[in-house]
């Protein structure tokens, strides 16, 4: 049997011939290029390739080739795969297909093979295995579905982030992974796909198999079949869930900081009104007005240490009481270790600042012979509450004041505001001060963790005094827990001839005057210690009361249900306070707590 020459050098594919011993006697130019070089005719035996390999890397020798097995056993071989590794070192992979060539009579004279170079399969099978073991392993929900949302793949990570299993969703739906309110979403992304566009990130919702919402990023693609036709589509889905978290904390976090950074703004304004209204000359403002503002900042710096969660007992009687006195020897404290809350320290603080200054220019820190007494211990029954007793001796002939100065009333006030009390006496040989101070149980995060998104809150603009309503008689409640912020609203309301109800520091507080005493109108302050002032804003409208938010929150801090109610935003000035006054007793017609802020009229 002869094969014509012409005809193989033709073919595309490679082909060589060798006689019965195997030696080559024919070769096309694809086999040549296949091989990487040219052998010699005549010489080289079984194969052209420079190197032989098995599938799995090991070396093949020649003798043990797909041809030479084909001449030694005379039959045709099939179904091997091959290396052949040129002289430059790079490797192909091959099938052949040697076939035995015989004369009339049956006698072996060759054979021919035929090599089908199959690399580009290979790689493709290669890249496929990787892409495969990529999609496997990446931390992203990689999916597939065809363009009726049926799932047709599901990996580990899709698995992982939503809880549900491959074997549990391919087939089902990709509705079962969104929420109801957001599946308009998935009509949009099938209709782009049949268009044939690619839908590039967009953060959206999922569900997870243990009914947790996923912030997920998407990216969806469509799948093409051989022809070109858009058969389906591949999402990509990222996890961003933690990301969200760690942005909305951040937010609180800023929002926390505003709101203490304008609390501290609305108490100095608080400290300097108060200041000027009870002192008789300027020289006096001063001293005062600097030595309350520098005892809120050694209580600051006391909380500062500990990240701002609290300060212990023995520590702010040390920065206010003892440090930078010369009277220190004269001077006895003890107590039991006590760590207060942030607010709870800010407002012992200021307490014992007062009682201070106080006994070092009437008490027993201003005569030779006079000594002050600090103990404090810490009773968890009916409460839990630090109870201290601050006691004065070696004072003659004192007597108790006509009237109560600016000092004790902010004793009795910041106390009173928290749910304390302060009960001060003049005894035969000097002041003795009982104080009893509540503590809370929990820390304020219930509070914070209630914050809704922030809003835009519109100014509250002064109204003309020709133009304001006789606030005179009006009765007025004012909530609020920082002792010098109420003692200041309450008092610009009474110049403006107001009856103040209060002020309350409390939720309880606050239910039990909205309920024994009538009220024109409310300021509320929208975080009454950590805890929500829900309570106390249903109170107020159900008796048809209405009420202005202070704050140093922002909206964001108002209870569900009242987002419309006018705001004070602190600090805030007399114009602004007497201005959402007149406000609200203007709209007291309207529905209760809500009122319709007026512009200034030019």
């Amino acid at each position: 049997m002869t094969v014509g020459t012409d005809l193989l050098e033709a073919l595309p594919v490679a082909v060589y011939t060798t006689d019965a011993e195997g030696r080559i006697t024919f070769y096309n130019a694809a086999a040549a290029e296949l091989w990487g070089c040219r052998p010699e005719l005549g010489s080289a035996k079984w194969c052209g390739s420079w190197r032989l390999y098995w599938p799995d890397g090991r070396p093949m020798r020649h003798d043990e080739c797909p041809m030479a097995v084909c001449l030694r056993e005379g039959r045709p071989i099939r179904g091997v795969e091959v290396l052949a590794e040129r002289p430059d070192g790079t490797r192909v992979a091959f099938v052949p297909y040697p076939t035995p060539l015989r004369d009339e009579t049956g006698r072996l004279t060759g054979a021919i093979n035929l090599l089908v170079d199959i690399q580009a399969r290979k790689s493709a099978e290669i890249a496929a295995a990787r892409l495969a073991a990529i999609v496997e392993g990446s931390d992203d929900a990689i999916v597939s579905k065809t363009l009726e949302g049926v799932i047709t793949s599901w990996n580990a990570g899709a698995a992982r982030i939503f809880g549900y299993g491959a074997a549990e969703m391919i087939g089902q739906p990709i509705l079962k992974i969104i929420p109801a309110e957001l599946r308009s979403e998935e009509a949009d992304i099938l209709a782009k796909l049949k268009r044939g566009e690619r839908i590039e990130h967009f953060d959206t919702v999922r569900v997870a198999k243990d009914g947790r919402r996923v912030n997920v990023s998407l990216t969806v693609s469509p799948l093409r079949d051989g022809e070109g036709r858009i058969i389906g589509a591949s999402k990509i889905a990222r996890d961003f869930t933690e990301r969200k978290q760690r942005e909305e904390l951040q937010r609180l976090l800023f929002e926390e900081l505003n709101h203490r950074v304008k609390n501290t703004l609305a108490t100095i304004q608080a400290i300097a009104n108060m200041s000027l209204r009870r002192t008789p000359s300027p020289a006096e403002f001063v001293a005062s007005f600097n030595g309350r503002v520098q005892a809120l900042a050694r209580a600051h710096d006391l909380l500062v240490h500990v990240n701002m969660k609290g300060a212990p007992v023995s520590d702010i009687v040390r920065e206010q009481v003892v440090l930078g006195s010369t009277d220190g020897t004269r001077i006895a404290w003890s107590g039991p270790r006590v760590m207060l809350d942030a607010r709870s320290a800010v407002q012992l603080a200021l307490v014992l600042h007062e009682l201070a200054t106080n006994a070092r220019k009437y008490g027993a820190l201003s005569v030779p012979a006079g000594r002050l007494a600090i103990g404090w211990t810490l009773a968890l029954q009916p409460e839990r509450e630090l109870r201290l007793d601050w006691r004065e001796s070696g004072v003659a002939n004192l007597r108790a004041p006509r009237t109560s100065g600016f000092g004790t009333t902010l004793v009795e006030r910041t106390l009173e505001s928290c749910g304390g009390q302060a009960e001060i006496q003049y005894g035969a040989d000097g002041v003795c001060c009982h104080i009893r101070l509540p503590l809370p149980v929990d820390d304020q995060d219930s509070f914070i963790a209630r914050i809704r998104s922030e809003a835009r809150d519109e100014p509250i603009l002064p109204v003309d005094d020709d133009l304001r309503p006789d606030l005179r008689g009006r009765r007025i409640l004012v909530v609020e827990d920082e002792a010098l912020v109420a003692m200041d609203v309450a008092a610009q309301l009474e110049a403006a001839g107001c009856v103040v109800i209060g002020p309350a520091g409390t939720v309880a507080r606050a239910r039990e005057l909205i309920e024994q005493q009538p009220a024109d109108a409310a300021i509320v302050d929208a975080n009454l210690g950590g805890q929500p002032v829900d309570e106390i804003a249903a109170a107020l409208t159900q008796k048809g009361v209405p009420f202005a938010f202070g704050t140093g929150y922002g909206r964001s801090a108002v209870p569900c249900g009242f987002q419309d109610a006018p705001m004070l935003t602190k600090p805030f000035g007399r114009e602004q306070l007497l201005s959402v006054i007149a406000e609200l007793l203007a709209g007291a017609g309207d529905r209760p707590g809500v009122v319709s802020m007026r512009q200034k009229r030019g």
